[in-house]
């Protein structure tokens, strides 16, 4: 096994990183492993609550790559037990408990979702339900044990529910226990997680310690943000990439990042160095490299990673056939068009291009038809009595006018 020097080593790990606990424990460990020629134990939980995953939650996932990419050895554990606590994590109240079969289907999705990231030649998967439903009675309040009241109450969530008299079941503080004995189970070196997970992931150094093991190190990635730029990616607001989207949409929405947030993906989801990203970020600045061309290489990149080479350079081509051949900014407004807005005979392009905000009347919506102005993925509409079916308007970039330009969503 050839790794890496550990400082080098540790100098990958620690990019595009929010939080490291901490450098003189991680060059330890590293260097005993280069020593004994052992790679090291990195662990990842997460509960299968919800059947898919987006982008924003493979930052993780790149970051277990590096570690595999150094040689070392991955778990991902799939909390099936945990799952059936309910992580109170940033909750405002007690979440509803999953049921087991709805566990055991998101759980399998989870195991398939992952390899379009990780090598799975390289990872093993864990579930936590085939050790912790080992522990006997005795060996709960063992581990209770472990713990305070006191310490549970230090975590924020829970101090503003105590505060505000909003309930607490006691339940909810086994699971930060049982995360922590997870990594006793698995006598973990590195536990990653996002940076809501930083009490938990302390936990386990704890819970280490107490059963008389080396304490992990804690690696927290930062939460990123949407398309929008603003917000955490979130399918409630509508500013995700899912690892399952098309490779048309995972180009068309990864086009419509501003250039800034474009170089926090490349650092978030990318396998890009520290050196590497500097560099861009000088040819960008120096006029060597359009942000276009750079934000073109993302988007194919991620493609590639969920899909496949020949899937990206069709999504190129076709988004340089509707944007770039025809003239259309790469930045345009997504307008969500109600699917009950369409009559069945379908909507007529006047009643569009009035909804859309691009004529005040039906009156000058047609003679903008007429005029040659208007037109639908780049063909031209003459007839200004025109109806579109969903089909012909879902996911459509309507034009208007030179500067006039909307994609429609149809919801």
């Amino acid at each position: 096994m050839a790794f890496l020097d550990p400082k080098e080593q540790l100098e990958r790990i620690k990019f595009g990183v929010a939080e490291f606990i901490n450098d003189q424990e991680m060059l330890k460990k590293l260097k005993r492993s280069a020593e004994t020629n052992t790679p090291l134990i990195i662990k990842l939980g997460a509960d299968p609550t919800r059947p898919d995953i987006h982008i924003g939650h493979t930052v993780v996932l790149n970051k277990l790559k590096t570690f595999q990419d150094l040689g070392h050895k991955v778990l991902f554990l799939i909390g099936d037990f945990t799952a059936s606590i309910g992580d109170p994590t940033g909750k405002s109240s007690t979440r509803p408990i999953l049921s087991r079969a709805e566990i055991e289907e998101n759980g399998k999705t989870y195991a398939k979702q992952i390899f379009k990231i990780l090598d799975p030649e390289k990872t093993e998967i864990v579930y936590n339900s085939s050790w912790i439903n080992k522990l006997t009675p005795q060996d709960f309040i063992t581990m209770t044990a472990k713990y305070t009241v006191a310490r549970m109450l230090e975590r924020d969530d829970f101090t503003n529910r105590y505060k505000s008299g909003s309930p607490i079941g006691i339940h909810e503080f086994l699971y930060p226990l049982t995360q922590g004995y997870d990594s006793v189970a698995l006598k973990a070196d590195v536990e990653l997680g996002g940076t809501d997970q930083k009490f938990n992931l302390l936990v386990g150094r704890d819970m280490q310690v107490a059963y008389g093991q080396e304490p992990q190190c804690v690696l927290t990635m930062p939460i990123l943000e949407g398309i929008d730029g603003v917000n955490k990616m979130s399918k409630s607001l509508d500013n995700y990439i899912s690892v399952v989207d098309t490779p048309k949409d995972m180009f068309g929405k990864t086009m419509r990042i501003s250039d800034e947030l474009m170089y926090r993906w490349y650092e978030l989801l990318t396998d890009i160095t520290a050196p590497e990203l500097a560099q861009l970020k000088t040819d960008v600045a120096g006029g060597k490299k359009h942000p276009r061309e750079v934000k073109v290489n993302l988007a194919k990149f991620l493609i590639k990673r969920f899909h496949n080479a020949e899937a990206a350079q069709a999504a190129e081509d076709e988004f340089n056939r509707i944007f770039v051949d025809k003239g259309v900014p790469d930045n345009i407004p997504v307008f969500e068009l109600n699917k009950a807005d369409i009559p069945a005979e379908g909507l007529g392009i006047a009643q569009l291009l009035v909804k859309l905000g691009f004529a005040a009347s039906n009156s000058e919506a047609s003679r903008m038809v007429q005029g040659g102005a208007v037109q639908i993925d780049g063909a031209k509409v003459a007839d200004a009595k025109a109806k579109f079916a969903e089909a012909a308007l879902a996911d459509k970039v309507i034009k208007g006018s030179k500067t006039k330009f909307a994609k429609i969503v149809v919801k």
